[in-house]
């Protein structure tokens, strides 16, 4: 590739089809390809990474806490979620047919793994995301609220065709945080996606909120088109824990620890006693439910 060439590629801003053009001419030459199936290659290659990185771009601003896929998923460890579901909700129709999806479970159960995964694979279908956890809206509308831009924060959660809230129902919210989230959903009712998940009973959500009037507007307008899935069972991050505690005291030890005898043992000491603590916060840092 002379000079001149490179030139007018870098110009033209069409760095795929330079990083691909050697080898795409070394192919035209050895397979014998014509000028239109050489330009079609060439072509394909230049949108190749035009997409990858559109994509990258969209994760990015769709803030998810961490980057889940299905794959990653452990399905074996709770049978109760029903996988074709969570496939059907992972190809974006319910985004086309702007619905509205509900996860209702205890925490550790898989709700934010699964969420996220779907926010991606909306994302690799063509849809704008944003991901945020219930506390982040929140305070998204506090900041802004107090420097007088409640409108820009306003279009940041109206914009996208999926938008995901997280973690609804870990501890009381706000003042005021029933109005924000009744905006933001009462906004996107029939004209935009939202998934929201939570680890308490509707019949609480009135106390979360701190405002019973509002999250029955919320509820009135989510729930009419929404999708709910239900999940039931054990934590997935106390997995190891629990197994520690049926295979004895000492697997839960240290290397090297000696063994502690039933009477000299303090109650609550042993890995057993620990792991039997229910978790009291869903997401943690790795967002690994």
């Amino acid at each position: 590739m002379n000079d001149n060439l490179r030139q007018t590629l870098k110009q033209l801003r069409l760095s795929g089809l330079l990083e691909s053009l050697e080898v795409r001419l070394q192919e035209a030459a050895s397979h014998h390809l014509n000028h239109v199936e050489f330009l079609e290659l060439i072509l394909q290659d230049e949108l190749a990474v035009r997409s990858d990185r559109l994509l990258k771009r969209r994760i990015k601003a769709a803030g998810f806490r961490e980057l889940k896929t299905l794959d990653d998923f452990d399905w074996s460890f709770n049978p109760s979620i029903k996988k074709k579901q969570v496939f059907d909700l992972a190809s974006a129709r319910f985004i086309r047919e702007h619905r509205d999806v509900l996860w209702l479970g205890p925490p550790g159960v898989g709700k934010s793994h699964l969420v996220q995964a779907i926010g991606y694979h909306a994302l690799k279908a063509g849809f704008i995301a944003l991901y945020r956890s219930i506390f982040d809206v929140v305070r998204d509308f506090l900041h802004d609220e107090a420097v007088g831009k409640e409108d820009k924060i306003l279009s940041r959660y109206l914009k996208p065709d999926l938008l995901v809230i997280d973690d609804m129902g870990m501890k009381q919210l706000p003042k005021r945080s029933g109005e924000y989230l009744f905006e933001i959903i009462m906004r996107r009712y029939e004209t935009r996606s939202t998934m929201m998940t939570s680890n308490r009973p509707l019949e609480d959500w009135g106390k979360l909120i701190g405002d019973v009037p509002s999250a029955t507007a919320i509820l009135d307008r989510f729930l009419h088109h929404a999708e709910i899935v239900q999940i039931t069972g054990k934590s997935y991050r106390l997995r190891n824990q629990a197994r520690q505690g049926k295979d004895g005291d000492d697997e839960a030890k240290p290397n090297g620890a000696p063994p502690t005898s039933a009477k000299s043992k303090p109650a609550g000491a042993d890995g057993g006693a620990s792991a039997a603590k229910p978790a009291t916060k869903e997401g943690g840092a790795h967002g690994s439910k």
